[in-house]
């Protein structure tokens, strides 16, 4: 199928913070009707942290046409979540939405605690969710709350979730955390983000052998420049505008051509990969 090019995204902004996906334009591509499912996940149950939209929406729908029933988590109740429960549902499965804050542990637990009890069990673990914000590359312009909070969110959550979830984890069970492109090549407009999203990949890495011993696979996706929420949320709207560009394939990544990568990390034809990251960039050579 043909997605925007980087010259269909004007400028654009949000006053929400997060960003609300159904006011982008052009919509982000979270679902296909070329992607067939096959039943990869089929009586499977994954937990999604920023399920709601962006990535994880695609995630949670292309997870529900391969068989399987999701919770998704996110941080404000509005109408992305609603969206993905209806579109997961339209494939006959089940969706729990849980709202709150990622940030501190106790509802970190009381999320996987929700999931287990009310669709039975868990198998999938995908660490998604984050926040940013453009920066000046002078530390001197770094606030330490907004400091804390990055990585409140976007690597402690993942301490949190695993400790949560590893009980409830069965031999076969998948751990996979959404870390970025940034990681590999940094980004000084997003210095305290990059630094999150290399701290993931050490995380991903340093986890995978110990989880071995449970029969758990630890993987990573690293995107680059993919059009969610993210991007108006982030960016004042002239950098917004042909959004994508930079890449050799000179166009945004959408969410589906991500969420691909974490079907395939969550199924069987990952059974020998563990401690690794895919790279749906555009076509960005990084380092592995």
């Amino acid at each position: 199928m043909g997605f925007p090019s980087a010259s269909d995204i004007p400028a654009q902004g949000q006053d929400r913070k997060p960003a609300v996906e159904s006011e982008m334009t052009p919509q982000p591509v979270y679902d296909s009707p070329e992607y067939k499912g096959s039943g990869l996940l089929k009586g499977k149950v994954a937990l999604i942290t920023g399920g709601d939209s962006g990535i994880g929406r695609s995630v949670a729908v292309l997870y529900a046409k391969e068989g399987a029933d999701v919770a998704i988590v996110y941080l404000d109740e509005h109408e992305d979540a609603k969206t993905t429960k209806e579109a997961v549902a339209a494939y006959g499965r089940r969706c729990l939405t849980i709202a709150g804050d990622i940030s501190g542990e106790p509802f970190c637990k009381d999320a996987v605690e929700k999931t287990v009890n009310e669709l039975g069990r868990l198998d999938i673990l995908v660490n998604n969710a984050a926040e940013q914000y453009l920066e000046e590359s002078d530390l001197s312009d770094i606030d330490p709350e907004r400091l804390d909070s990055i990585f409140s969110t976007n690597i402690y959550s993942m301490f949190y979730f695993v400790k949560a979830a590893v009980p409830h984890l069965q031999p076969g069970s998948s751990i996979i955390n959404t870390t970025s492109i940034n990681a590999y090549k940094g980004n000084a407009a997003l210095l305290s983000y990059s630094t999150t999203k290399g701290a993931i990949l050490a995380f991903t890495r340093s986890l995978a052998k110990p989880m071995l011993e449970r029969g758990i696979r630890v993987n990573g996706v690293a995107p680059g420049p993919i059009w969610t929420p993210f991007i108006p949320d982030s960016f004042p709207p002239e950098e917004v505008e042909g959004f994508g560009k930079g890449v050799p394939m000179e166009r945004p990544g959408q969410p589906i051509e991500v969420a691909s990568c974490f079907v395939f990390l969550a199924s069987g034809g990952a059974s020998y990969m563990t401690g690794q990251v895919m790279h749906p960039n555009g076509g960005v050579v990084v380092g592995a």
